[in-house]
């Protein structure tokens, strides 16, 4: 708990499979716990590429233990069978959810998030933007950052978050 920054209560809720952490934390845990990303999602891989067809993909839900309701998004992994992995690529589905319900994240590396479908709205530190499909932004993860869906439709996007692993942890 003292090396990631996530409450003990939270990795007990992790691990026993009651709790889907957002993706930089699932990043966080891999680096200490110095294991691939894909460990996480059951899949490792051994190939120096991978290449991931449309109906393989296996979605994974973000929800929240206690509210036993979606926290707003859903995602893919895309590089999962890739050995050596510096950057993790995600296809992520943003759902329409109330403000209240989304935390900020703050993790290492850096991210890069371009808009498929749909509208974004953007909350980094005190920054404020809405992304609109074709748009992309690209920034230090270890800033608070907040990525939600805007509006009453979802949205996608496909996330590329890199951490190089000298990189401390947050």
């Amino acid at each position: 708990s003292s090396q990631t920054g996530i409450p003990a209560a939270t990795l007990i809720e992790i691990e026993g499979g009651r709790l889907s952490p957002p993706l930089g934390n699932i990043i966080s845990l891999a680096k200490i716990l110095d294991v691939p990303v894909g460990t996480f999602f059951g899949d490792t891989g051994d190939s120096p590429f991978c290449i991931v067809r449309s109906d393989a993909r296996t979605p994974v839900s973000r929800f929240d233990s206690d509210k036993s309701k979606s926290c707003g998004y859903s995602y893919e992994g895309l590089g999962l069978q890739k050995r050596n992995r510096q950057m993790e690529p995600f296809l992520v589905t943003l759902d329409p959810v109330g403000k209240d319900q989304v935390e900020p994240n703050k993790h290492i590396g850096e991210e890069f998030i371009f808009v498929l479908e749909g509208q974004v709205e953007v909350n980094l530190q005190d920054h404020k933007d809405i992304l609109n499909p074709g748009d992309s932004i690209y920034y230090d993860s270890n800033v608070p950052h907040i990525i939600s869906c805007y509006g009453k439709e979802a949205a996608t996007i496909l996330a590329v978050i890199y951490a190089k692993e000298e990189m401390i942890i947050l």
